[in-house]
């Protein structure tokens, strides 16, 4: 694949994200490409080197932030028609609050996974302070000797449950960070042509 075949590929593929963002990523693997025939490739060769034209455009998609992304879609191209303008103002009193329930809808979910997520982190805390005031309340030995060595070994057990608890809590928050990248990739690749999303 030549070099025009692959910038005119790439942005066919962009071509719904925002002009801006794609010249300057054009920009960027057209000196990418100059620069590696500068070291003596072949142009079939540099071209070859940086990869699959579909595998850099969803990058590119997953770079550009959603708002930017979205910034060209919620623009309208044209003005709307008689007919369109008329349904719009009739059909508020339904497409308005099914608008609304739908923010709604995925608003709360993502608080949801977000309050679990500061449980669980609570919890941990909760476990820490908890050994700490048996640890030290043993080691002031206000009560008797039995009743200090009960506290000792129910701080000692409070440290390893928050030690596994701190594992836990670290990798729920990265499997929530993972799932709303994912959710927001999965949203952007629909504005990404593959043949129509």
């Amino acid at each position: 694949m030549t070099k025009q075949e692959f910038i005119d590929k790439l942005k066919s593929k962009l071509s719904s994200l925002p002009k801006v963002e794609v010249e300057d990523r054009l920009n960027f693997y057209i000196e990418m490409i100059d620069d590696r025939m500068e070291e003596g490739l072949s142009e079939d060769i540099a071209v070859a080197d940086i990869g699959s034209v579909d595998k850099i455009a969803m990058q590119i998609a997953e770079d550009i932030p959603l708002l930017k992304t979205l910034g060209g879609k919620i623009k309208p191209k044209k003005s709307l028609s008689k007919l369109n303008l008329t349904l719009l103002i009739v059909g508020f009193p339904i497409w308005l609050p099914l608008l609304v329930s739908l923010f709604a809808i995925i608003l709360s979910l993502y608080v949801s996974v977000w309050a679990v997520v500061l449980s669980l982190w609570a919890c941990f805390i909760s476990l820490v302070a908890v050994a700490i005031y048996l640890i030290i309340t043993s080691i002031l030995g206000f009560k008797s000797v039995a009743v200090s060595g009960a506290m000792l070994g129910g701080g000692i057990v409070s440290i390893a449950l928050s030690i596994f608890a701190f594992y836990g809590c670290k990798k729920a928050t990265v499997f929530a960070l993972c799932l709303i990248k994912k959710i927001i990739v999965s949203i952007k690749r629909c504005f990404i042509k593959k043949g129509g999303c």
